[in-house]
């Protein structure tokens, strides 16, 4: 893996595992008041964009990055949408 790659998933980290804390305490509280419906829907889908973008490109930073926060970022959602 050379630098460049390696500076990439660093910041791949640090910017995916930002929404753990978010995550973690929307599916203990349930409480999704403070959250936008509709930034999050867009930053969903965003991310799932990236996501595949990564894929197509063989980008291996933007797809591991875009994979968990996808992932993250549906649970917010989806406790966004069920306990409105």
């Amino acid at each position: 893996m050379n630098s460049i790659t390696l500076l990439g998933m660093l910041a791949a980290f640090c910017t995916t595992i930002s929404f753990l804390p978010q995550a973690l305490k929307t599916i203990q509280t349930k409480n999704t008041s403070g959250i936008s419906l509709y930034m999050y829907a867009l930053f969903t889908f965003g991310t799932l964009f990236w996501l595949l973008y990564g894929l197509l490109s063989h980008n291996l930073p933007v797809t591991v990055a875009n994979s968990v926060t996808f992932l993250f970022a549906a649970i917010i959602l989806s406790y966004k949408l069920k306990y409105k």
